[in-house]
């Protein structure tokens, strides 16, 4: 686990309210409603949920790469700091300005990097195209940089590597090439979407070692998506859960993991493998029933509701939860979080 942050620090990026709806021939849906959040330097926020829950429609609107179709609605304030202390809203900059934000201020590493590579440019290439975008450095020096920064993310042999294509690496070092791209800018943040689902496991713990070893070095931040509570548990300090585009619970990472406070919360948990209950008698894997609701079609009062083992008729079907505080500073939506936790009486 990541060092922990120093929480009376200014936050580097503040995310208040945020709300992203889309229009379709049906009509507009909400994919993400009500999400804040805040980022410190050097802390890791993990972001977990199951596929559907806004998760990356999330980190999208934070990076200003949304749809600019007229159908698509951003509302709320994104608040990156800079170098005085002073805060733009990332969502009042026209393109050319989010282009000098992206890769300088905040870079993303995604899921899936062949279809986020060219296939038709040298490595080096692309890697140096971004150096050159975000700082005076000719192109000889720029080569030079792509070199370190390659070597930097454990690739072997980086000085031939620059002259190879994407297809000509394997799954785990295209996706170091993701990072040193990602590096190239020097950014104070960090957003890893997924970038170790489609790796094998030894990969994936070479990918979040590097990840957590550049984080001790340049002390950025890092948002980090993904579906694994095992990598959580790993490199988190903070967690916040999604579901149904809406913040459900949010908390340091130890706390949630031992004792969740939101049902959805409890069924991810409860939903991981656990070698300590394997060839047990009733030691089956545990499953959420159901699936995420369609967001053009959210069931009245609380969005998890119909798959709640906790749910009351009458109440949980009818009256929307608000995103409650705890005296610990934690954040829970739930109608029923303080009798399911023994705070108060039912």
């Amino acid at each position: 686990m990541s060092g922990e942050p120093l929480a009376s620090a200014p936050p580097l990026l503040a995310v208040e309210h945020l709300a992203v709806s889309f229009g379709t021939d049906r009509g507009a849906f909400a994919a993400v409603s009500d999400v804040s959040f805040t980022l410190r330097r050097g802390e890791t926020l993990a972001v977990v949920g199951e596929s559907g829950s806004g998760k990356s429609v999330t980190s999208l609107a934070v990076m200003g790469l949304l749809p600019k179709a007229p159908g698509c609605r951003v509302g709320g304030a994104i608040r990156l700091a800079g170098a005085g202390g002073a805060t733009r809203d990332l969502l009042g900059l026209d393109e050319e300005a989010l282009r000098g934000v992206r890769g300088k201020d905040i870079a993303m590493v995604f899921q899936e990097p062949m279809t986020s590579l060219n296939p038709v440019k040298t490595i080096g290439g692309q890697i140096t195209e971004a150096i050159r975008l975000h700082r005076p450095m000719g192109r000889r020096a720029a080569e030079d940089e792509a070199c370190r920064l390659l070597d930097l993310v454990g690739i072997p042999a980086p000085r031939q590597r620059l002259a190879a294509y994407p297809h000509q690496l394997s799954g785990g070092m295209r996706q170091r090439v993701m990072i040193a791209m990602a590096l190239a800018g020097e950014p104070s943040i960090l957003i890893a979407d997924e970038p170790t689902t489609a790796l094998d496991v030894t990969i994936q713990a070479q990918i979040l070692d590097l990840i957590r070893r550049l984080q001790e070095a340049t002390g950025m931040a890092v948002m980090f998506i993904t579906h694994n509570l095992g990598v959580v548990a790993e490199i988190a300090d903070r967690v916040m859960v999604m579901y149904a585009g809406r913040v459900v619970e949010q908390a340091d990472v130890r706390p949630l993991f031992k004792t969740p406070l939101m049902p959805y919360t409890a069924g991810l948990l409860g939903s991981v493998p656990r070698l300590d209950l394997a060839g047990r008698r009733g030691g089956a894997l545990a499953a959420i029933a159901g699936n995420v609701p369609d967001p053009r079609f959210p069931p009245p009062g609380c969005a998890f509701h119909p798959r709640c083992p906790s749910s009351l008729a009458g109440r949980c079907d009818v009256e929307p939860p608000g995103l409650d505080e705890t005296a610990e500073g934690r954040q829970v939506r739930c109608l029923r979080w303080r009798e399911l936790s023994g705070r108060a009486a039912p």
